[in-house]
């Protein structure tokens, strides 16, 4: 196994420091056409050029996409921190622990294991080795550039191949096997900051004097991240080399092919994972005693079930969104039958609640109830600003740090309801204030437990699911979902969070305009995703950008590597 130590934060270091024009020993992208036209949409808005990390998700479908599904490794990058309300944007970094980079090497040294053991040799490394026990430079030479051009998302420069090829011989000679010389200089790959490392680079936009727009290789990467949550595929890269990319005709049908490819669905599914916060599965527990229905396997197939549904209404149907919050359609395994309280089937079956269920829209999904929830009881609070945060895009206040929870939390209470429960919230002038801006349609879901199940009473008392949002009022859960397809804040909030996931940063003052315009354009056609998606990739300003201010820095000098 390698050792870097202190490598790789240096260079994510130095590659903050952002130019225009692409790092040393990189192949310069196609240079631009004064024929070429900017996209559609505000003119003068762009993004910030970015310097992000890979996450582990676009690590593992790059690799799937190259090589295959029946690799097997495990990626445990290290979390990202949530920013602007996604994880995506907290992928710009300012360097890399030694702790990140064990984690990095040792999924690479696994992924090059892979790769070279002879049952996947066969077929992904397009020659055999005059001899197995010793260098073959020419079939080194066949493998390494061309998987070298997927994994770093550019062609290598001939210098990179020739230290790849040489490393890959010095090491096959060391250890008398052309396979573990291959592997070695694959795994280096692997945790190559050009791999690792999404570093954007840009060039003078040709119809925009003193503007500048990412290059050919950069825009294919974000592309791909946007709608397919992986590098560029071979089809993407030969439209940045030819140019075509940057050609109206040319980006529309780069743009129409991925989104009618299958990688779509794990595109849109990484979106909506982040955008819902379901990473708060990975830490989600449950009262075994008061919840002994809900176990890992719910846990599992709770997230499982809405990211399908998202997947069938808006890709399979291309459905309106906000229907989202109305649907009785959806999907049921066999861990979730008994919470839903409907029959078991084999695997996962389409299920539609019938007509009058409480059962409407993905708020009643175990997913939302459970993870928005305590772990012995529900929440209105956690549930209402959830869908404040998540869904509407208003932040809520943090409570303040004098507040007296005696009332609520004692165990001799009378109090039986969780509306009882709250209204001692909104009685308290300090609490009011958050309360009230949670509690009214977080309430609209207490004829579900902490667990997801209907109920009808809490401790012997019958349960009153009325509230309101923004002044519209309802009865029950179904209500509240019909207020909230009809609040502008909805689709507006995805816009904002699809925007910002796609140029990997939060919107800021200067995204106002391109926000105005993704709006009327979601809503001329009809709230459709794909549409959204379309329009973004299409932009102007999703392919603009203003490169970060140039600083300075030292790199250290790199350290010995150990085999």
């Amino acid at each position: 196994m390698r050792v870097y130590l202190n490598f790789l934060p240096a260079v994510v270091s130095l590659a903050l420091v952002a130019c225009s024009a692409p790092p040393a020993g990189r192949a310069p992208a196609p240079q631009a056409s004064a024929k070429d036209a900017v996209g559609p949409g505000p003119m003068d808005v762009t993004s910030p050029q970015r310097l992000r990390v890979m996450s582990s998700q676009q690590y593992t479908n790059t690799l799937f996409n190259i090589f295959g599904p029946d690799l097997k490794f495990d990626t445990r990058f290290p979390p990202l921190v949530r920013t602007g309300g996604l994880l995506g944007n907290g992928g710009a970094i300012a360097g890399v622990s030694d702790s990140q980079l064990e984690q990095y090497q040792r999924t690479a040294a696994l992924v090059a294991a892979e790769v070279t053991n002879p049952t996947h040799r066969t077929f992904l490394i397009p020659c055999k080795p005059v001899d197995e026990k010793s260098a073959d430079a020419a079939c080194a030479a066949k493998f390494l550039p061309a998987i070298g051009r997927l994994l770093y998302r550019h062609p290598l420069v001939p210098e990179q191949t020739e230290a790849l090829v040489k490393e890959a011989g010095e090491a096959a000679t060391r250890f008398k096997d052309f396979y573990a010389g291959l592997a070695y200089a694959l795994e280096g790959m692997l945790i190559s900051p050009e791999m690792l490392l999404i570093a954007e680079t840009s060039e003078p936009d040709p119809k925009r004097p003193g503007h500048q727009r990412l290059d050919a290789y950069s825009f294919a990467t974000r592309l791909s991240l946007f709608l397919w949550n992986a590098g560029p595929d071979s089809t993407l890269l030969d439209a940045a080399a030819s140019g075509e990319l940057y050609t109206p005709k040319g980006r529309a049908k780069i743009v129409d092919m991925m989104l009618a490819s299958p990688r779509l669905e794990s595109g849109v599914r990484a979106f909506f994972d982040d955008m819902f916060g379901f990473d708060d599965f990975a830490t989600l527990a449950k009262d075994a005693e008061t919840y002994p229905s809900f176990t890992g396997a719910t846990a599992a197939d709770a997230r499982e079930q809405t990211l399908r549904t998202l997947v069938d209404h808006l890709v399979a149907n291309n459905g309106d969104y906000r229907d989202l919050f109305t649907t009785r359609k959806t999907f049921v395994s066999t861990a979730l039958a008994p919470i839903y309280g409907v029959p078991a089937g084999r695997g996962w079956v389409p299920y539609e609640f019938p007509e009058g269920s409480p059962r409407t829209g993905i708020l009643t999904h175990i997913s939302f109830l459970a993870v928005h929830s305590h772990p012995g009881r529900s929440s209105p609070t956690l549930r209402g600003k959830a869908l404040r945060e998540l869904l509407l895009c208003q932040q809520v206040p943090r409570p303040p740090a004098n507040v007296d929870f005696s009332a609520v939390e004692n165990p001799k209470s009378t109090i039986k309801t969780q509306r009882e429960r709250v209204n001692l919230h909104l009685a308290n002038p300090v609490c009011a204030g958050c309360h009230k801006i949670t509690d009214p349609m977080g309430l609209a879901l207490e004829n579900f437990d902490g667990s997801g199940a209907y109920r009808t009473t809490e401790r012997g008392a019958p349960i009153d699911a009325s509230g309101n949002l923004d002044g519209k009022s309802f009865t029950d859960v179904v209500g509240l979902g019909r207020a909230l397809h009809d609040h502008p804040s909805l689709p507006t909030c995805l816009v904002e969070r699809v925007y910002s996931y796609g140029s990997g940063g939060t919107a800021n003052e200067q995204s106002k305009p391109m926000l105005t315009y993704l709006n009327q354009e979601f809503a001329a056609h009809g709230y459709r995703l794909p549409s959204l998606l379309r329009t973004i990739a299409m932009s102007n300003a999703f392919s603009e950008v203003k490169p970060p201010e140039t600083r300075t820095a030292s790199v250290p000098t790199q350290s010995s590597q150990t085999k």
